[in-house]
């Protein structure tokens, strides 16, 4: 039997602007049971990485809750947010992220060693399923787009989060290898078990997730 892992209820979100308040948040709803998977589509501009930043706790919300399991994100402080992020939670955004100083392989085990998770079989699963065992002592720079996008999935999925977020993953990628990711994105959170929440604006990648709804007017409404 599943359960519901992400519950957002009535979120609100504005911004101050030189032509006044920008209400970009309405009131969104959104529920994802633990496992499952949900696109989240909508025009540039009408929220959807601002909702993802929301859940991750990067920013605050002006109105309405987000409870993660069980939890209350909006009631946490800026440590319960990073806990939060370093141990359930898994972000891969749409420019990577990575620590240049950091190897590949140090990349791909930085959120779990700081978690205090690091699993050796895990990450070796990892290195190996992402297609990155011949380049663990390679650099970022040293990396093609592709290559860098594996890399930010796998650290993401390092700590097996309960929730992954990603913001546009493919958006950097031409659409070959945008698909490529997604394929491997898709199948290492099965493995890992958690639920995965994607913002993009590709209607084709969306239909590859479980479900989809469209964030318009700043609310949200499946399709």
């Amino acid at each position: 039997m599943t359960s519901t892992l992400l519950r957002v209820v009535g979120l609100k979100k504005t911004y101050a602007t030189p032509q006044g308040p920008l209400e970009i948040l309405k009131g969104v709803d959104l529920s994802l049971d633990a496992g499952a998977s949900l696109a989240l589509m909508g025009e540039s501009g009408s929220g959807k990485s601002t909702l993802l930043h929301l859940v991750a706790g990067l920013d605050d919300a002006d109105g309405g809750e987000i409870r993660l399991d069980g939890r209350s994100v909006t009631a946490l402080a800026d440590a319960g947010r990073a806990a939060l992020r370093r141990e359930t939670l898994g972000v891969v955004f749409q420019q990577f992220n990575l620590v240049p100083s950091l190897t590949v392989g140090d990349n791909l085990a930085f959120q779990a060693r700081i978690a205090g998770r690091f699993d050796k079989a895990w990450q070796e699963e990892l290195t190996r399923r992402l297609g990155l065992t011949n380049l663990t002592n390679r650099y970022p720079e040293q990396l093609s787009g592709g290559q860098q996008q594996r890399v930010a999935i796998g650290r993401a999925l390092a700590i097996r989060p309960r929730l992954l977020l990603a913001d546009e993953p493919t958006g950097n990628l031409d659409e070959a290898t945008g698909d490529e990711v997604l394929d491997l994105a898709l199948e290492l959170v099965a493995t890992a078990g958690c639920a995965f929440l994607m913002v993009t604006h590709s209607a084709r990648l969306a239909a590859r997730l479980e479900r989809q709804a469209h964030l318009a007017s700043g609310i949200l409404a499946a399709p």
